[in-house]
């Protein structure tokens, strides 16, 4: 593996330190890019959460997650440990303006003031005005200062300003890195790669060769401990929003003037202004939403409902199911539907783009060919599938086709790992590198087209669905692009 170029010293500062997110990814993510030689040992993560932790404790439970979250054959107890010199913490409630921030200072104090900041906020989105309004009060954002927001960023418009805005009265914009973990899985950054460095590819990327596009984003798990989060957001704002938009950008845009962050931004902000909007009074006919019931898994064991998942008599209207049909009203795309679904407790564990080519209008084979598709796998087992007709080679009395693959598994392909998605992205902000991160009028743009659906569901315009757990999903999701003579990737023949 080549040697990857370090990175300039740095302090992370995470508020939420002690939380899932920290433990499962971040700093997992950091080791690896420690191991791999990018970080250098001057550096420090500082982890702050309210629990009256120790920095010894707090070094227990980093390790701890290593151990969990990262490859046993990835772990030398060398560089474990030098890895865990770098880890700090104090306890303190980033919200309150309490006595417990002389401690942060005092640590900070003693870095130079031009050494570069991370605040890394992953702690609930309601809070990140006051954070960073602390953080300025006690003058800890100096001009080296970087802040990352989790998503989601808000509820809806409204609250999504009012977070902005909190944000930005302490931060310049260019300092501000939205995070959305999709965009840095290298798969989707592949996205641009295949479209603007084939040529064959790039110009049949329009309504002129391709019928129709499907992003799909489907877990087999349920809720797990999320429920009390989940219940207040439901799949539409915790992944459609977001991750799902975010590709159906990279998969629509027109070409950007070069790869500098603006101008490929610029360029997603486009589609999604570009995106046919769909009213309250239209949800019914362009979304399906559902929550799963009782089903079974594939190994015939009885998975539970999401409300059994939620708790004893719990009740709720969160969907945990979402397929829309969207439009990008441009030239390039003219009616070309886009089909976005995301669920949990579905049948398999995929996240996966589905570029359908339209069928030759006529053919001098027997038969009729099937149409060419283009499936890019953007987990698991990262890749692109090329169909396309070949000659049987079955003897016959004439020459029929055969449905074959052009097959490129990444990893098999490269011979290299494929880093988490945060491993790119926590260094991209050392660098200062927006490029992979999400400018705020894309935040806006893509709650302009969320919110009038959830008007349209909180006022019952689209009904619940149940579907079985361990299932695909409801079947008002086929019957949506079976109105198109459509079918789902897995029903494919």
């Amino acid at each position: 593996m080549p040697q990857l170029p370090p990175v300039d010293v740095f302090d992370y500062i995470v508020f939420g330190a002690t939380g899932d997110l920290t433990m499962r990814k971040l700093l997992p993510a950091l080791y690896y890019r420690f191991r791999d030689g990018q970080i250098p040992d001057q550096s420090r993560i500082i982890g702050t959460a309210r629990s009256p932790l120790s920095r010894a404790d707090y070094q227990g439970r980093a390790e701890k997650a290593l151990t969990e979250f990262v490859k046993p054959a990835d772990l030398a107890d060398g560089t474990v440990r030098r890895f865990l010199d770098l880890v700090h913490y104090v306890s303190l409630n980033g919200a309150e303006p309490d006595s417990t921030w002389p401690a942060l200072k005092t640590l900070l104090a003693e870095s130079p003031e031009d050494r570069i900041r991370v605040y890394y906020l992953a702690t609930a989105p309601g809070l990140y005005g006051q954070i960073c309004e602390n953080l300025s009060t006690q003058g800890l954002v100096t001009a080296q200062s970087r802040v990352v927001l989790e998503k989601p960023i808000g509820t809806d418009l409204e609250s999504a300003d009012t977070i902005n805005d909190g944000v930005g009265r302490h931060f310049p914009e260019n300092h501000i890195f939205r995070i959305d973990h999709y965009l840095g899985k290298e798969t989707v950054q592949n996205l641009i790669a295949l479209r603007f460095a084939n040529p064959v590819f790039e110009r049949l990327w329009s309504s002129d060769a391709i019928d129709y596009v499907q992003i799909t984003a489907a877990e087999t798990v349920g809720v797990e401990g999320r429920g009390p989060y989940y219940d207040k957001s439901g799949a539409l704002r915790d992944m459609i929003q977001n991750h799902l938009l975010q590709v159906l950008c990279l998969v629509a845009m027109d070409p950007p003037g070069s790869l500098e962050a603006d101008s490929l931004r610029n360029e997603k902000l486009k589609v999604l202004r570009a995106l046919r909007p769909i009213s309250p009074d239209d949800v019914a006919a362009f979304t399906v939403r559902g929550q799963y019931a009782r089903g079974r898994a594939a190994g015939g064991h009885t998975l539970p409902s999401y409300l059994e998942d939620l708790g004893e008599d719990a009740t709720s209207d969160t969907e945990t199911y979402v397929a829309i049909r969207a439009e990008v009203h441009s030239w390039r795309w003219g009616k070309v539907p886009f089909y976005l679904r995301s669920g949990k407790r579905l049948a398999e564990k995929c996240s996966e783009i589905v570029i359908q080519f339209k069928a030759a209008p006529w053919s001098i084979f027997p038969g009729t060919p099937r149409a060419n598709r283009l499936l890019i796998r953007i987990q698991p087992d990262e890749g692109v599938t090329l169909s396309v007709s070949t000659k049987d080679p079955t003897p016959t009395d004439s020459l029929t086709l055969r449905q074959a693959d052009i097959n490129i598994a990444f990893e098999k392909a490269f011979g290299t790992r494929y880093p988490d998605a945060y491993e790119r992205l926590l260094l991209d902000v050392v660098r200062g590198d927006p490029i992979l991160f999400i400018r705020r009028d894309e935040v806006e743009a893509a709650w302009r087209w969320i919110d009038p659906i959830l008007r349209g569901w909180a006022e019952d315009k689209a009904p619940l669905y149940t579907y079985p757990a361990g299932s695909w999903g409801p079947e008002a999701a086929r019957a949506l692009l079976a109105r198109d003579g459509h079918v789902w990737h897995e029903d494919m023949a």
